[in-house]
């Protein structure tokens, strides 16, 4: 299975939190799974780390790669489907998630229930 990260999944992942269930857990940690981690979610990160609502010490590319995880760029197809979605979800990041799940064939791993409305394969 191909997966794409949600920033929360990718956090919780990073910290050990609990709130990630063990499916999705055993799922990401699985060596038959691709995991990509959008630059969406590093431009989430890296704008709640700078605005002081995150604590995170490592570059987001250093602990991307320390996990064995694939990066995923945005590109112009991505950014024009996440702005024709319907209004289901006014995040800007999450609306770009759910465009790069659909349009690069990626199961997404997500507890938001406002994603989970969308038509994109989910855990």
């Amino acid at each position: 299975m191909r997966l794409l990260l949600d920033t929360h999944a990718f956090l919780w992942i990073d910290s050990g939190d609990p709130k990630l269930p063990l499916s999705m857990r055993v799922e990401i940690q699985s060596r038959q799974n691709m995991v990509f981690v959008s630059a969406v979610t590093v431009w989430e990160i890296a704008i709640k780390r700078a605005s002081g609502k995150l604590n995170f010490a490592l570059p987001i590319g250093k602990a991307i790669a320390d996990y064995g995880f694939h990066s995923l760029p945005i590109s112009v197809e991505h950014a024009e489907w996440a702005g024709a979605l319907p209004f289901v979800h006014r995040d800007p990041f999450d609306r770009l998630l759910v465009a790069q799940a659909h349009l690069e064939g990626l199961t997404l791993v997500t507890v938001d229930p406002q994603i989970l409305q969308y038509q994109v394969p989910h855990l």
